[in-house]
């Protein structure tokens, strides 16, 4: 009986979604739908208790300062500089300019949080630039595309804040753990990057003349700003001077006293930067209440507890267990954004994945990981969506050259599962210091 309530939401929530309905709305209309049908609580007071309580968390104040913070970057003349002061290095590397996309995504990914901002950024100042210079669209666009998603690995990630939330599970020691897997997966992009250049030597453009060592470190000035940047919001938290939500704070007051001193942030922009922030911020928390909404109808329906008594009668080893996870978080990266993927997920599958002896922090970068492959997976990949904003490409074509991307993302999932000191090293070098 479960099974059949289970199939009848999830193809009740598919259609509604599928309808074009907001994702929040959606996730709430089943949840109630849920309620009034299959229990006898009373659906008005959970659902107002649910919201506020999901919606009123203090570590999520983390959420939009850090999307503030990337949008304040996003207009500002701070993002062009990284271009700047990047480019001089790569000229010798085989595939020369093309790394901009790996290097800029993950400088940026560390003062974003978010995957879109960072797509959209450094597509932005990269995209034209590349073209100009005559780098074939295929690769440049495809490696824009995989990289990034770096902006929900490398900390602070939005993604992060939320699962932190949700699993109660430490946000400092997620960020700390997502460090070198982030670092990982730039190095298979900038790896694959390397041997596709040389198997295609005829379509990368000749290097620009050379400069001498001192010109290069004087072309890199331009990115003292950003890594200043970087400095304040991840060495406050890691030292223990600031909770996430306080860098946060620290990362918006210096990306405008940057911009102000660099005087590229108009009055205009700065009041598009904050209306835009408030936008996704809000379009996540309706997100978050919902989801949180529809997890509660969920238990008290109990298919939580059905579900994971199904998973265990499976009697799947760790690996299988992630195996299977992994296929189901890229089916449901179709049909739903991140966000909404570990909030409505997270309460039914955790006791399964503690029952399993996964590491909870462990599994947050897991989870990360695989929803950054949901980013470039069409139909409803985010990531591609932006690429063909600022392209004009069919999606099909972004998805195609984005594709090598995932399969390295899927090397990056293999790693961190045979080799977990991966992400758990630098956690428990905090957790000892």
């Amino acid at each position: 009986m479960g099974t059949l309530i289970a199939l009848l939401l999830i193809v009740l929530l598919f259609v509604v979604l599928g309808s074009g309905l907001w994702i929040g709305l959606s996730l709430l209309g089943v949840a109630v739908f849920a309620m009034e049908v299959f229990s006898s609580r009373p659906v008005g007071d959970s659902m107002v208790l649910t919201i506020w309580g999901s919606t009123s968390s203090w570590t999520l104040t983390a959420l939009p300062l850090f999307l503030w913070m990337g949008e304040i970057l996003f207009r500002s003349k701070l993002s062009e500089d990284m271009f700047k002061g990047l480019a001089p290095w790569l000229n010798r590397l085989p595939g020369r300019l093309l790394h901009v996309n790996v290097i800029g995504c993950t400088i940026f990914a560390a003062v974003s949080g978010s995957s879109a901002a960072t797509c959209a950024t450094i597509g932005k100042i990269s995209l034209p630039e590349l073209k100009k210079r005559g780098y074939p669209d295929d690769i440049s666009i495809g490696t824009l595309a995989g990289a990034s998603t770096l902006g929900l690995l490398i900390p602070p990630s939005i993604i992060m804040i939320v699962y932190g939330v949700a699993a109660n599970v430490s946000i400092a020691k997620l960020f700390i753990a997502g460090v070198i897997p982030g670092l990982l997966l730039a190095s298979l992009f900038s790896g694959y990057i390397i041997v596709w250049s040389l198997m295609n030597k005829d379509k990368v453009p000749a290097a620009d003349e050379g400069m001498s060592f001192v010109q290069k470190l004087y072309a890199s000035r331009h990115l003292i700003p950003v890594v200043s940047l970087i400095g304040l919001v991840l060495g406050s938290i890691y030292s223990g001077i600031a909770t996430a939500t306080e860098a946060a704070a620290f990362g918006v007051a210096g990306s405008l006293v940057l911009s102000a001193i660099e005087r590229s942030l108009s009055w205009d922009k700065f009041k598009e930067g904050l209306v835009a922030a408030c936008r996704v911020y809000c379009m996540i928390g309706l997100i978050l209440a919902g989801a949180a909404f529809l997890t509660l109808a969920m238990g008290f329906i109990g298919l939580p507890r059905e579900l994971a008594q199904f998973i265990g009668s499976l009697n799947l080893s760790p690996f299988g267990l992630i195996l299977l996870l992994t296929g189901f978080f890229i089916v449901l990266g179709c049909f739903l954004d991140g966000i909404s993927m570990v909030v409505l997920t997270m309460a039914v599958l955790l006791p399964t994945v503690q029952a399993a002896g996964l590491d909870l922090i462990w599994f947050g970068i897991f989870i990360v990981l695989v929803v950054e492959m949901a980013q470039i997976t069409p139909p409803v990949g985010f990531n591609l969506f932006v690429l063909q904003g600022l392209t004009r490409r069919e999606i099909t074509y972004i998805a195609r050259t984005a594709m090598p991307m995932f399969f390295l993302m899927l090397v990056a999932v293999l790693a961190t599962y045979f080799f977990q000191d991966i992400v758990l090293w630098l956690p428990r070098q905090m957790a000892s210091g």
